[in-house]
């Protein structure tokens, strides 16, 4: 009879892979899910097989089977190799079975059962711990199921990212691998470990392995596994970091095999980008990089660094001065004379004061090169010679010469021959102030989205997006030079039931996105960028704060503006929030990005960052269904009086949302004053004619506007005592919720906001903090202490600010997160 259920499973699995509309399921679903407890080994695997292919179209109706999984795995990873003897491979019990289960896992969210999910989470951390136990056999056979489960398992805690203690723990045993004698573990150990440097848990643990990584760039023989290396180095890259990195990849750059040379030139040059900390790093990185691969650097490269050099005034002589330098290379690429003519055409006149950079020298360096150039490069520098002539007099005479010889003016080439013509005509007819009219200087380029990464990511192809999507954990890490905040868009997918947003997986960037693999329906949420920022300004601050200015209503940019929408319901026009709210919205206090909601038809994604009063979030809207939505509508709702303690400002997104699809909204939002109450989000829309609502809880919290702020020991007491009135100290006692490790409560008082300061609690086992809270109309300032007892499993948490509802409030919050 076990043969038989077994065959009828597997049968039903081919019938249903050649024709899914013939498989009716209804009542057999129950049937096929109570397969999982059946006795017989052989009949679980092929109902697992089963119930992941099922599932993936209809996930509501099979969501029973996750308890069943998990209790399944669970005697499966607690037995011994003798008490499943006929389903023992090399002393790994039944290691086909456990893989399946996991990988049927990975199709449903954590499960919110808190018994089966400390029942999940205890099968994982076995799985994990006899990870490092001695091999029982020598058989290349042994570790190899062992490690096949290993990974699968560490599959399964990337796809949850809601467990810090495991990530981490899954970093850690990577970390391992990096060095392995085994070819194909050092490239499984890279592949997954780039997917970890996503997770706000897991990014500083896959730092620790930075020089194992560059070293594996250097010296693996295996292509794939360099390339490995590279996309981990860019995944980990962070400011922290990025010059090593960049510098790193530049000098691999020299003797990288051309397969791979173009993504590496991308890589380099979205980092050089996004973590540059003045533009003279910027320029120099850029310009080294069409040095050492000018072949493989693409349209998409040297206009962005035009762009970002036109922009930026403080950045232009030393541009024109670092490519004046650069051209005077004897062997040098056509893309360095076309950022040099550029440049040079433009901001010549500012290094023009130096004799051994004077006008005629310039345009002497510039028309050395003209007769090795392609006919567009030609062109390019004849507008540079145009402009040398209104920038610089004296040169006239000799350009003129240039363009009035039969080479240019006979040209076989129509458009070098109008141009001359043209150009020869204007400088010869036009009076001074016409020409200066004509030629003057080009206005900043309005900015936009970077191209380059949606580039890299073509590049990649299909299913590279969680790989690629670095907008992830630090709020710093995004495009600070030139990058704008993306406009809503859509992006068509071949897969409804993937993770909308790659954030589970693993990234942002401003370009539009490429179409991604099955594993990932949202490609491009880090344009890493999701949130491109304005550039290296005078500060980073700075920079960030002049963003999210709104324009001034009688500036152009205002006139251009969105016409404002149509007012936002209030609250009595939403439904309540829904049962998880709280829950959710609690996932976000010490994090910023991450799946705010997800179900069997939407799934919606959070990207934020916050400096000083202000914040800015994406909210990502994914469609999970083949169906389009239609009217979809999300607005945000101030609740009571929080309108007047938190402004908010959206922008619209499209009514309609095609099947596979996503949307992206942008909200500003400021801190007038101190709040308690996080804003609503009410999102309605019609599928299939039926109309859907939700509301949720807005991650948006009073902790979110919080400084860091150092201090020395002595400043902390003194403070302390200050803020001794009874109503200024908020403390709570509680039992640990969460496994006590230093290091993810180290991170998750960090993601809470506070400065963490060493060296002044007598206890080293204990956490002491301090910050500011930073709004339009005060600043609060705030002390914390954690002492955790690890022995009783219990915390006393005590926070002092000079407001008794923010001290009470965040004691509230953070006691939460342990």
């Amino acid at each position: 009879m076990d043969s038989v259920k077994q065959s009828a499973a597997l049968c039903l699995l081919r019938l249903y892979k050649a024709s899914p509309d013939l498989v009716p399921m209804g009542e057999w679903t129950a049937r096929v899910v109570h397969l999982l407890n059946d006795q017989h080994m052989g009949v679980v695997t092929a109902a697992v097989s089963l119930i992941t292919c099922l599932c993936k179209k209809n996930p509501d109706d099979f969501k029973t089977c996750v308890s069943l999984a998990v209790s399944r795995l669970s005697r499966i990873v607690s037995s011994a190799s003798t008490d499943l003897q006929d389903y023992t491979y090399y002393f790994v019990p039944a290691p086909w079975l456990s893989v399946k289960l996991l990988r049927l896992l990975q199709c449903y969210p954590p499960p919110e059962d808190a018994a089966v999910k400390g029942r999940l989470v205890e099968c994982l951390e076995t799985v994990l711990n006899k990870a490092q136990e001695p091999p029982k056999s020598k058989k290349v056979q042994h570790s190899n199921a062992k490690n096949a489960i290993l990974f699968e398992t560490i599959s399964l805690i990337i796809h949850y990212d809601s467990e810090p203690n495991l990530l981490v723990r899954a970093c850690n045993q990577l970390g391992q691998f990096l060095q392995h004698r085994e070819t194909n573990l050092r490239y499984l150990a890279l592949e997954s470990m780039c997917t970890l440097a996503s997770s706000e848990f897991s990014h500083e643990a896959v730092k620790t392995h930075i020089d194992t990584v560059i070293n594996a760039l250097k010296t693996e023989r295996d292509v794939s596994v360099r390339q490995r290396a590279a996309d981990l180095l860019y995944a980990m890259c962070d400011r922290s970091n990025a010059k090593q990195i960049v510098s790193e990849m530049l000098r691999y750059l020299e003797t990288a095999d051309y397969a791979i040379r173009e993504e590496i030139v991308l890589k380099v040059a979205i980092l050089a980008e996004k973590y540059a900390v003045d533009y003279s790093w910027y320029v120099d990185t850029i310009l080294n990089l069409i040095r050492i691969a000018g072949d493989y650097v693409s349209e998409e490269v040297w206009y962005r660094v035009l762009q970002i050099v036109t922009n930026r005034d403080d950045v232009q002589g030393y541009a024109a001065k670092t490519v004046f330098e650069a051209l005077q290379a004897p062997a040098c690429h056509e893309n360095m004379v076309k950022v040099g003519g550029y440049i040079l055409g433009e901001f010549g006149n500012l290094i023009a004061g130096d004799p051994r950079s004077s006008p005629p020298v310039q345009f002497s360096l510039l028309h050395s090169k003209f007769h090795l150039c392609s006919v567009a490069t030609r062109a390019l520098l004849l507008s540079t010679y145009i402009k040398f002539i209104n920038l610089f007099p004296e040169t006239k005479a000799t350009i003129q010469g240039v363009l009035r010889a039969g080479s240019q003016l006979r040209n076989a080439d129509v458009e070098l021959q109008q141009r001359a013509v043209e150009y020869l005509t204007l400088s010869s007819v036009a009076s001074t102030d016409v020409l200066a009219t004509v030629l003057e200087e080009m206005p900043p380029f309005p900015e936009r989205e970077s191209s380059i990464l949606a580039k890299l990511k073509r590049k990649k192809g299909p299913g590279a997006g969680s790989a690629l999507d670095d907008s992830r954990r630090d709020p710093s890490s995004h495009d600070i030079n030139g990058g704008v905040e993306p406009t809503p868009s859509t992006v068509s997918t071949p897969s409804p039931s993937a993770d909308l947003l790659g954030l589970r997986a693993a990234p942002p960037p401003a370009a539009p996105p490429a179409p991604s693999g099955a594993g990932n329906l949202l490609v491009d949420v880090f344009s890493d960028s999701p949130a491109a920022q304005p550039g290296l300004g005078p500060s980073p601050e700075e920079a960030f704060l002049s963003e999210l200015e709104p324009p001034a209503p009688e500036s152009p940019m205002a006139l251009l503006a969105d016409p404002a929408p149509a007012a936002d319901p209030g609250p009595e026009d939403i439904g309540p929030p829904i049962p998880e709210a709280d829950e959710l919205l609690n996932k976000f206090v010490c994090r910023n990005n991450g799946v705010l909601f997800e179900n069997q038809l939407l799934q919606i994604g959070v990207k934020s960052e916050f400096r000083q009063n202000l914040g800015r979030m994406y909210l990502f809207y994914g469609n999970k269904t083949s169906v389009q939505f239609q009217n979809f509508s999300p607005t945000v709702v101030h609740p009571g009086d929080l309108q007047t303690q938190l402004a908010v400002q959206t922008k619209r997104v499209a009514s309609q949302v095609d099947g596979g699809a996503q949307v992206q909204q942008v909200l500003n939002i400021e801190c007038l004053r101190d709040f308690l109450t996080p804003p609503l989000l009410s999102v309605r829309f019609r599928y299939g004619g039926a109309p859907q609502s939700l509301t949720l809880k807005l991650p948006v919290t009073i902790n979110k506007f919080f400084q860091p702020t150092e201090m020395a020991a002595q400043d902390f007491f003194q403070r302390w005592k200050q803020l001794s009135l009874p109503q200024q100290e908020a403390q709570k006692i509680f039992k640990a919720n969460h496994p006590m490790d230093a290091e993810v409560t180290k991170a998750k008082l960090l993601g809470f906001g506070s400065a963490l300061l060493d060296n002044v609690d007598p206890n080293p086992e204990n956490f002491v903090g301090a910050g500011i809270i930073q709004t339009k109309a005060l600043q609060v300032g705030c002390l914390l202490r954690l002492e955790p007892n690890a022995q009783a499993q219990m915390y006393r948490l005590t926070l002092r600010t000079s407001k008794e509802p923010v001290s009470r409030h965040l004691c509230e919050l953070l006691a939460q997160q342990f």
